[in-house]
């Protein structure tokens, strides 16, 4: 009997769930370091695959460039494993016997993690390395145009933590990935969280799966180049972010804001090293490619270079140009270079001071991209401060490539390709998620106090405390308990029955 694809897909992530259940139940009471060891074996066994995995992923989606994805690959497997591997998740986390208190890592269960295609096989490695150092297991759902990419790497990581003492079924992968699949996924009931990674139409469907899901929105990050920046560097490292796996990454700049006062020197600086400025009509031609008449980015201009959407749009550039660039003054839903481009296209803006590029800046993340990323270089601490206070975003990098400090690979923040957008995004946290974002913490709280250590010197209400009536009446006489014009009252009602 042959089943539909969908009801084969359906069916499908009803037996790996089941499978991931169990074997995450045994998993479950694993101590740290057999915990440890697998996650170790499942990053290195990752990041000798880096190359390979990297060519795979270009050839099979057409997006970025794979010397670029090797970087991500490690970002995904070492980089993210160095980040956690002393982190304690499981059994007791911390004890504190003076305030009597303790803390035990929970797992949350079975981890659904959809994979998207511009990052696919180091958000494979990053999932599941967050995951099974939190003590969980993992049910990957593929992006469709990625699936052969995403389940090789699944075949590594599930071989590696098997061989390492994994149970069997700690790692699953959906072979026949559908909507239906991944809609019956993200509303199983044995989902302990979702970590939703792709379009907004997805992430949007694992909030309202009815499960915990932890997502990230668009970025549409600006980059402000403020009158104190050192323009050549501020120029080479948006560029360098710009055209990394060819803009693929979500915290990479979209636009470049700028002061009147240094524009003619900003202006030359991108010339310089590889900007090209699209004219009115240039503008026009390239500016159909980046929008869907549906609102949403065109995949035909994901991942490719300046010169390949060039040739799309039927223009001609100079030889060596990495990113194009277009001058705008208005923002909005139907102005495309004021939304999210992964590609190597900016929009441009001059402002007259820091103040209204400020503003600027917050209405681009408005538009698209709050509780995201956003850049600024500048070496005046005071607007930088300025800016940290007032920006809707979860990062604010300072002098840095926006693709790679947002993913933690050039800064301080946790490697991770899972970026939370805070409330103001749409999102239940603002961090890089790492395995904390993955565990539970049950409390033990030993008591400290009675009751009575409470109240101190005030009575308990009822307690007997001297009174002469037989009532329990708690210390007070009902006369304490009444008003000088209840005592007045009662006393005029007296005195006149009296008279009578």
């Amino acid at each position: 009997m042959e089943f539909d694809k969908d009801l084969y897909s359906i069916q499908e992530v009803r037996d790996l769930v089941r499978k991931a259940k169990a074997a995450q139940e045994e998993y479950a009471s694993f101590p740290q370091e057999k915990v440890d060891a697998i996650v170790k074996a499942v990053a290195e066994a990752c990041a000798a695959q880096a190359e390979p995995l990297a060519k795979m992923a270009v050839e099979e989606t057409g997006f970025g460039v794979w010397q670029d994805k090797i970087l991500k690959n490690l970002l995904g497997s070492t980089m993210t494993y160095e980040s956690v591997k002393n982190m304690r998740t499981v059994g007791i986390l911390r004890e504190d016997k003076a305030n009597g208190l303790m803390e035990v890592g929970v797992p949350m269960g079975v981890v659904a993690a959809l994979i998207p295609s511009t990052n696919p096989t180091s958000t494979v490695m990053y999932k599941c390395i967050i995951s099974l150092k939190a003590g969980n297991a993992i049910v990957i759902s593929p992006h469709p145009n990625a699936k052969n990419c995403i389940y090789e790497t699944y075949k590594i990581v599930c071989r590696a933590a098997k061989s390492a003492g994994a149970p069997d079924g700690l790692v699953q992968c959906i072979t026949t990935p559908t909507i239906e699949a991944t809609n019956a996924l993200l509303k199983h009931r044995d989902i302990g969280i979702i970590l939703a990674t792709g379009g907004e139409a997805m992430v949007r469907a694992a909030y309202s799966s009815g499960n915990p899901a932890l997502g990230v929105g668009p970025g549409n990050g600006p980059s402000y180049i403020e009158k104190s920046a050192d323009i050549p560097n501020a120029i080479r490292r948006i560029f360098d972010s710009k055209t990394f796996d060819n803009g693929t990454i979500c915290a990479s700049e979209q636009s470049i804001v700028t002061e009147r006062c240094i524009k003619n020197r900003v202006v030359e600086e991108a010339k310089r090293q590889g900007g090209y400025f699209l004219s009115a009509d240039e503008t026009e031609k390239v500016g159909r490619f980046i929008m869907r008449a549906n609102g949403t980015m065109n995949p035909k201009i994901v991942g490719k270079s300046a010169k390949v959407i060039a040739e799309m749009a039927g223009i001609t550039i100079p030889a060596g140009t990495r990113v194009l660039i277009s001058k705008q003054t208005t923002v909005g839903k139907d102005n495309p270079y004021s939304r999210e481009k992964l590609c190597p296209i900016l929009a441009f803006y001059t402002e007259e001071n820091w103040e209204s590029a400020c503003r600027r800046c917050i209405e681009i993340l408005n538009n698209e991209g709050r509780g995201h990323t956003m850049t600024i270089h500048s070496e005046d601490q005071s607007v930088i401060r300025e800016f940290a206070l007032k920006k809707p975003v979860s990062r604010l990098l300072v002098n840095t490539p926006g693709a790679l400090g947002g993913v933690g690979a050039t800064t301080a923040l946790a490697p991770a390709l899972t970026l939370g957008c805070g409330a103001v995004g749409g999102s239940a946290t603002s961090d890089n998620i790492t395995p904390l974002n993955l565990i539970n913490i049950r409390r033990v709280a030993f008591g400290q106090k009675e009751l009575k250590d409470l109240r101190g010197n005030n009575p308990a209400p009822g307690a007997q405390s001297g009174c002469a009536c037989s009532a329990p009446c708690g210390g007070e006489t009902a006369a304490s308990m009444l008003s000088r014009e209840d005592i007045e009252r009662i006393t005029r009602a007296v005195l006149s029955r009296l008279a009578q």
